[in-house]
């Protein structure tokens, strides 16, 4: 826990420097994010990281591997839910020990853009959790690749290279070209980060965002739920 934290915000720290450096270039403003808007995106962002659980454990998928799932699979609880449940508890623990604390250091020590009005509050706490939804929806379906695979690690670190660049964790979304930005807008990647960090600062209709994270949130879980029920089909116990 505490590694974590300190990682969280030794990289918020350098984050904050490149991109302080990008807008000085830049007179000040790179599309609508000043220095207070690029201060609060970087450190929500690190705080978000950890409560999505944005590059997972592939927990799971050692347990395809090994065998083990087939005990998982024996237990009366449908295992998308349950897992989904167990990283929802997860994900309690970790807003107390990883996402407030990158929060409140950044608030405390940079220049940080707060919601203008209350109501963004509560809202970013649905559209975190929302991100969590979808984040976890994404692993499960990174995980349950290894009934076809057996070992899913190239898959899983593909996804560790490019997910962050394509949720608005690197820079934001908005940096983008226009065109990469619609297009990245259609997929459901930004619904992991950027979308509740534009429901904090305000940037785009907050409503509009919440709908978008619900219906990525439920079509992910759908894909999971239909993968699985294929997956369960193909349980091959290695080792006899």
């Amino acid at each position: 826990m505490l590694a974590g934290m300190t990682t969280n915000v030794v990289f918020g720290l350098l984050r904050v420097a490149v991109l302080a450096a990008a807008l000085r270039a830049a007179n000040g403003e790179i599309a609508d994010y000043d220095i207070a808007a690029t201060n609060t995106f970087v450190w929500i962002g690190q705080g978000l990281l950890g409560f999505v659980l944005l590059w997972g454990t592939n927990e799971l998928a050692e347990r395809v591997r090994s065998g083990d799932v087939v005990v998982d699979l024996y237990r009366p609880w449908h295992l998308q839910s349950a897992l989904l449940a167990q990283d929802a508890g997860r994900a309690g623990f970790a807003f107390l020990t990883r996402l407030a604390p990158p929060m409140v250091f950044g608030m405390a020590l940079f220049p940080f853009q707060f919601p203008a009005t209350a109501l963004q509050w509560p809202l970013f706490l649905l559209s975190a959790v929302l991100a969590l939804v979808v984040s976890f929806a994404f692993r499960f379906l990174i995980d349950v690749s290894a009934f076809w695979l057996l070992d899913n690690r190239g898959l899983y670190g593909f996804w560790n290279i490019t997910s962050g660049v394509l949720c608005g964790l690197t820079v934001p979304v908005a940096f983008f070209p226009d065109w990469a930005r619609d297009v990245l807008w259609l997929t459901p990647f930004p619904a992991l980060l950027q979308a509740p960090i534009d429901v904090f600062l305000g940037h785009g209709s907050a409503p509009g965002i919440l709908l978008y994270q619900v219906f990525w949130a439920a079509a992910m879980l759908g894909l999971g739920h239909l993968a699985l029920q294929r997956a369960v089909r193909r349980v091959v116990v290695q080792g006899g």
